[in-house]
């Protein structure tokens, strides 16, 4: 989208003003609009404030930081939401084997992009740094504080339709911005955030935010779930190969893809083991 052209601004704006609508239609077949209302009026400054958290300031830094860095660093720097759930905002006993196989995930992500980081500069690379894992703490973050408002009263769409919506002020103030300063969306980038909507925004995160909802009790199996993230690492290099034409990764770049790829097969073996002990 950035190679494109267009404000990254929009790329964030766009997402979102795409999504409101298409869930505020799913929630009618899916729990109705009357249980979310009356769920968010116990506590709208709250419901405000985390949606706006984990989706304003969660989605902002992240297409701000892939304007001006590359997108494999952004999307290795990201995996750091894999631990920042575990680590900051640990839900009963802490989980140190959840961590520790979390950790094995990051320096796999570590090894598989050894050899782009070679070539970037430092002070973009900080920058980067900063905004992604804002971004990467905010989106666990945001999730975690709703799914403990809500208290299991609303359903998976009820839920992202209400975080959606309620963070719609904080892009509204982002857009205006963005015009004070004569910047518009593209045709090209309006398509593609309207993609990134439906895919990203709706299915993968109804798809995401169901799971955490099945486990949220759980830290070890909500752990191995926000493990599953670390999948985007894997078809972002296949993508690259098979249609940007990328080269074939090297040896430490492939020893890093089988760490990543054991991290989350031990994640979810283990989270099944507990499951089936009764633990």
């Amino acid at each position: 989208m950035d190679l494109g052209g267009g404000f990254w601004v929009w790329s964030g704006v766009l997402r979102f003003a795409f999504m409101a609508p298409l869930l505020a239609v799913l929630v009618f077949w899916n729990g109705g609009w009357r249980p979310m209302a009356k769920e968010v009026g116990r506590a709208p400054g709250r419901w405000w404030g985390w949606s706006t958290v984990g989706f304003g300031l969660f989605y902002a830094p992240v297409c701000w930081a892939a304007s001006f860095g590359e997108g494999w660093l952004v999307a290795g720097l990201w995996q750091v939401t894999i631990v920042a759930g575990t680590l900051l905002f640990p839900t009963g006993k802490f989980p140190w084997k959840t961590l520790a196989f979390s950790g094995l995930i990051l320096v796999g992500v570590a090894l598989l992009q050894s050899g782009q980081a070679m070539k970037t500069d430092l002070t973009t690379a900080l920058q980067v740094l900063v905004l992604v894992v804002a971004g990467a703490i905010a989106y666990p973050l945001g999730n975690r504080k709703i799914m403990a408002l809500a208290g299991g009263r609303l359903n998976t769409v009820q839920r992202v339709a209400a975080m959606t919506l309620l963070s719609l002020p904080f892009w509204a103030i982002l857009a205006l911005t963005a015009l004070l300063q004569g910047q518009v969306p593209s045709a090209e980038q309006t398509m593609q955030s309207l993609l990134v909507a439906v895919f990203s925004g709706v299915i993968a995160t109804l798809l995401f935010f169901q799971a955490t909802d099945l486990v949220r009790g759980d830290p070890v199996r909500l752990g191995a779930v926000e493990a599953t993230q670390a999948g985007e690492v894997l078809f972002s290099l296949a993508g690259e190969m098979l249609l940007l034409g990328a080269l074939w990764p090297d040896p430490l770049s492939l020893a890093g893809l089988a760490l990543v790829i054991t991290g989350m097969a031990v994640h979810s073996l283990y989270g099944h083991k507990k499951l089936a002990n009764g633990d």
